[in-house]
């Protein structure tokens, strides 16, 4: 892994040491730095699951991911950089408290003088290490997270109360996600290929790209505003993203060849 390339994409130095306080700066710079998208769903680009093809997406070409890209590159990145980080399979919890499949999603577990979740394709989730063994809530610029023992040695995460995932603790290595990851991407059942999303926190909150609908929300108030062009969203993307596309993703339910066709690369420049 060219590691110089990979911090200089998060904006940091190479650091001196593997240490929590480290990691921590590790986590909020990649969080702010490459953002949550779905966009090589709507873009008809698979998604491969191998260090190579994430580095080349994420770091060359300057993109985001989904979980299983996130944190299966950034956990590489991390034991580049000496720490003991694992992936760990996690179940979502759905709006009506019931459970997604397994391997819904992959978090990272790093071990240090205690084991640490870390987690930076989620979305809206901690932007520091949780303690894994910790009994009281946890404060973070998120929120506020507890993590409680579950069946089967499990974990459940919360967030504000509200359960957000139940993790495995037995590590994982990135293949055991192919086949779910090449599922949440095609299927039409996938809340990924339902709804086109770009999004990343801020000092001040979050930014979010959704299709032609700007969400910033800022010490606690949304704005929301409609872009009206396909120029104003690639504008978007470029300005409060750092992505400069080829052409843009394909709106929810409409095939990326079809979307290609109405609007050619010529038409976006």
């Amino acid at each position: 892994m060219d590691l110089d390339a990979y911090l200089d994409r998060l904006g940091v130095v190479r650091p001196a040491a593997p240490d929590l306080a480290t990691l921590r700066h590790l986590q909020a710079h990649h969080l702010a730095a490459v953002p949550f998208e779905n966009l090589s769903s709507h873009l008809g680009e698979p998604v491969v699951l191998d260090e190579e093809a994430l580095f080349g997406k994420i770091v060359h070409r300057r993109r985001g991911g989904f979980c299983y890209e996130l944190n299966g590159l950034f956990a590489a990145l991390l034991r580049e950089l000496g720490y003991n980080a694992e992936l760990h399979a996690a179940q979502v919890f759905r709006a009506d408290g019931t459970l997604g499949p397994p391997l819904d999603h992959a978090a990272i577990v790093v071990s240090l003088d205690e084991d640490w979740l870390v987690d930076v394709g989620f979305g809206r989730f901690a932007r520091h290490p949780l303690r894994l063994s910790g009994v009281d809530a946890q404060p973070d610029p998120e929120g506020e997270y507890l993590v409680l023992d579950a069946p089967h040695d499990d974990f459940d995460v919360l967030r504000d109360g509200k359960p957000q995932y139940r993790l495995e603790r037995r590590p994982r290595p990135l293949a055991d996600f192919i086949p779910m990851a090449w599922w949440q991407t095609t299927s039409p059942e996938s809340h990924f290929t339902r709804s086109l999303t770009c999004s990343r926190p801020t000092s001040q909150g979050r930014v979010t790209l959704s299709a032609d609908r700007l969400i910033e929300t800022v010490d606690g108030v949304r704005h929301e505003l409609r872009l009206a062009s396909p120029e104003a969203i690639r504008a978007a993307y470029r300005v409060y993203f750092g992505m400069t596309l080829p052409r843009l993703p394909a709106p929810p339910g409409e095939s990326p060849l079809t979307a290609g066709a109405k609007q050619p690369d010529t038409a976006l420049t």
